[in-house]
């Protein structure tokens, strides 16, 4: 882990992520703080592939890419579900389980497919968590590592639509209702002190706290 100066109010810095989902999240995450936030896609910057086998490789290749293109402090994601009777996928591939067309009700079923062939079919048979995995790069080279995580069961048919992803069927521990079913403010927010429930809050707070200059 390499140490990079903390960010300021007014302070610029690149998302790099073209999910629109994913940007609306880290909006709502960012606004207490006054930094001007640009989307890769926004740069029209390329998505490089995403070869690496973890969720902190896949981080650091969109960070990287993103920071030397843009010549600026650039911020990834790298997130996704991990099922334990699939032995842990989809993983780093959860994209990837909704198909070039990024269909996540495609998704959904394809991982409710698998669970049902597995005969995971009792809530303790079905638990999962999701990752998220948040990388700071700077264009020199340096980064550092943030992560999160929320545990919870898998649900069956999908419930709400107020998430996106794989949040209609992911019900976290302690609840009686879905991402899919929960408001944003429970899920992303921040301010000081409280916490969203969600695996990118989470690992939001602790980039907050390492990233982040606060008065």
């Amino acid at each position: 882990m390499s140490s990079i100066a903390k960010l300021r109010s007014g302070n610029r810095l690149v998302l790099a992520s073209h999910n629109l989902g994913k940007l609306a999240e880290f909006q709502e995450l960012f606004a207490p703080f006054g930094l001007e936030i640009i989307s890769a896609g926004a740069l029209d910057l390329p998505e490089p592939e995403e070869t690496g086998t973890t969720f902190a490789e896949n981080a650091r290749i969109k960070a990287h890419a993103a920071a030397k293109a843009a010549n600026m402090l650039a911020l990834s994601d790298d997130s996704g579900l991990c099922v334990d009777a699939l032995d842990g996928d989809p993983g780093v591939y959860t994209a990837n389980w909704a198909g070039p067309n990024k269909d996540f009700t495609h998704g959904m079923k394809r991982v409710e497919d698998a669970l049902q062939a597995a005969n995971a079919t009792t809530p303790a048979q079905r638990h999962a968590f999701f990752n998220a995995t948040l990388c700071l790069a700077h264009p020199d080279g340096r980064d550092v590592l943030y992560e999160g995580r929320v545990d919870g069961t898998l649900v069956w048919p999908p419930r709400g639509d107020l998430g996106f992803g794989f949040d209609p069927v992911f019900m976290p521990t302690g609840f009686d209702i879905t991402f899919g079913e929960m408001p944003s403010s429970d899920k992303h927010s921040w301010s000081h002190g409280q916490i969203g429930l969600s695996h990118r809050a989470r690992a939001f707070a602790k980039f907050v706290e390492g990233a982040i200059e606060r008065e």
